[in-house]
């Protein structure tokens, strides 16, 4: 119940974002896909990949990603799993894929998702507390893990272990988006109207592989062009909960302060508030 009061952009409950992994160069088309219905999403790069046969270059993800409102993330600079890597190399690992996709891309990169095995095995002395720690202290603002898949459509409580709703092939797909689609969004104010989030991920050589790129467009068929619903990148997403984190309370609770420089927005029983940046609200009853 952390998250009960927090709202998306405008006010909005839900959100959708999707993952994609290794810098493909299928991810050109589903990126394509992705902005002809007017979603957003984060490619997961391999450092040490970049321009090699069959994936992206440097100016393909300018031109195709970011200058579309697509993320990039990093996925590892050897995609390297930090659970089977002993703690300095697991630091290497990372430290060198971000410096590498920043130095190519211009760009602060400050988004991960663990490559192979990620978190879920723990060898050579690996910890998760330990990876955590220094995934965070590397400058990384989240890290997508994976585990069951499920329908809660929660926020993560942790953002270095945040697992996705769905790999776009589970059994499930449609029936959780369409469940999604149709969570009510409206008839007053109850706490247990929790913002709620569709995070798809996987891999675009899946599509090209299974001859199958009408699934996902059947996914967004559902889920997307909805007035109700937030389309943004894995790192849009964490940097406003943390906007939202930092706002700042009156003793008596009547007044909100903004600091940071996202508008957030907010819905308490007496009524909803955005709170723009660098301002004060009075939200007393």
């Amino acid at each position: 119940m952390k998250y009960r009061h927090l709202r998306f952009p405008g006010g909005k409950l839900k959100a959708v974002t999707f993952s994609y992994d290794d810098g493909s160069r299928y991810d050109l088309k589903l990126a394509e896909i992705f902005s002809s219905y007017g979603v957003k999403g984060t490619f997961n790069v391999v450092g040490s990949d970049i321009g090699s046969s069959g994936r992206l270059s440097a100016e393909e993800m300018k031109e195709n990603f970011l200058a579309k409102g697509h993320e990039i993330a990093c996925h590892g600079f050897e995609h390297t799993a930090p659970g089977m890597l002993r703690p300095f190399e697991g630091i290497q690992e990372y430290l060198n894929d971000r410096m590498c996709l920043e130095n190519t891309l211009g760009k602060l990169v400050r988004g991960l998702a663990y490559p192979n095995s990620g978190i879920t095995y723990l060898g050579n002395g690996a910890d998760y507390e330990n990876i955590r720690g220094y995934i965070k202290d590397l400058g990384f603002m989240y890290a997508r893990s994976l585990a069951g898949d499920n329908n809660l459509f929660r926020l993560p409580s942790d953002w270095y272990n945040w697992v996705p709703t769905m790999h776009h092939d589970n059994e499930n797909a449609f029936v959780w988006a369409q469940e999604f689609a149709d969570l009510p969004v409206s008839g007053g104010y109850f706490p247990h109207y929790t913002p709620r989030l569709f995070y798809v991920w996987g891999h675009t050589f899946e599509f090209e592989q299974k001859g199958n790129w009408e699934h996902i467009e059947d996914i967004l068929k559902i889920v997307a062009n909805r007035e109700d619903t937030w389309y943004a990148t894995n790192i849009e997403i964490r940097e406003y909960v943390e906007a939202y984190d930092r706002l700042v309370f009156s003793a008596d609770s009547k007044t909100v302060y903004n600091p940071t420089l996202i508008d957030v927005w907010f819905e308490q029983p007496n009524g909803m508030f955005c709170v723009s940046s660098g301002e004060s609200v009075s939200v007393g009853e």
